[in-house]
């Protein structure tokens, strides 16, 4: 009778929780396309206005944002992200729409590339999901259209590296869901961590390089944790000095949990 009970009660908790299960985790969290290179010194890019958006998630899961997480967070990015342009390899300037007029249509990409991250993470980074023209590993063809090119504020840059960061950190309640959960044998997880960095060829409009992945560390809320998180993002950039990647990618590997 016991045994009966514990499993209808079980099966009840894998129903109630079911909702909450996390989606499938890319296996695959960078690419390149093929036959992109980028040699150092050799080119101009222009640093886009991060997306940065930090709140709290619910127990239901629902990110509520924060303005004042998302500020500071702004902050502690954007320092980090100085103090990494002059180790990228090449020349690496922040965006400045001066007179053109052009930061609503800039902030319309910054979105449409936050959009292209998350499908090629769905449709190509995870291979349960791969759409057909995407089943061979040597074929990356994504991009934002040619629009890109029109801008004012980009003329005499070659390429444009677009960041995004999602944050919703677990309330409470989540963490009790989630220990709840796990009494049933159902995943919850308890916070949401997104970050996309790639770059767009602005001739082209094609994206060369991404690196993204749902489940990066680095709390942006902190200095440090901004400052983890940037390093993640531009682990693999293109172009940079091998000893930097190098110390990078070690600097990532000690610090990730």
């Amino acid at each position: 009778m016991k045994t009966g009970f514990a499993r209808a009660a079980a099966a009840a908790l894998a129903l109630l929780f079911a909702a909450f299960a996390p989606s499938a985790i890319a296996q695959d969290k960078s690419a390149t396309k093929p036959g992109f290179k980028l040699q150092p010194g050799t080119v101009k890019i222009v640093l886009m206005r991060p997306t940065i958006r930090v709140g709290s998630q619910s127990t239901g899961g629902v990110i509520t944002p924060n303005a004042e997480w998302t500020a500071n967070a702004r902050e502690y990015v954007a320092k980090a992200l100085k103090a990494n342009q002059g180790n990228l390899g090449n020349t690496v300037i922040e965006y400045e729409e001066g007179v053109s007029g052009d930061a609503a249509m800039a902030t319309q990409y910054s979105n449409l590339f936050g959009t292209l991250a998350d499908s090629v993470i769905e449709y190509q980074f995870f291979p349960g999901n791969r759409l057909p023209t995407k089943k061979r590993k040597d074929t990356f063809e994504w991009g934002v259209g040619t629009g890109i090119a029109d801008l004012t504020s980009l003329k005499g840059a070659d390429y444009a590296l677009f960041i995004n960061t999602y944050d919703g950190y677990g309330s409470a309640g989540r963490k009790m869901l989630q220990l709840f959960a796990a009494m049933g044998g159902v995943s919850v997880t308890s916070g949401v961590h997104w970050g996309h960095a790639g770059l767009i060829d602005l001739r082209t409009g094609e994206l060369v390089w991404l690196n993204a992945d749902r489940q990066m560390g680095g709390d942006l809320r902190t200095p440090e944790g901004a400052v983890k998180r940037v390093e993640q993002l531009l682990q693999g950039f293109p172009g940079r000095a091998p000893e930097v990647a190098a110390t990078a990618g070690k600097n990532n590997r000690v610090r990730r949990t």
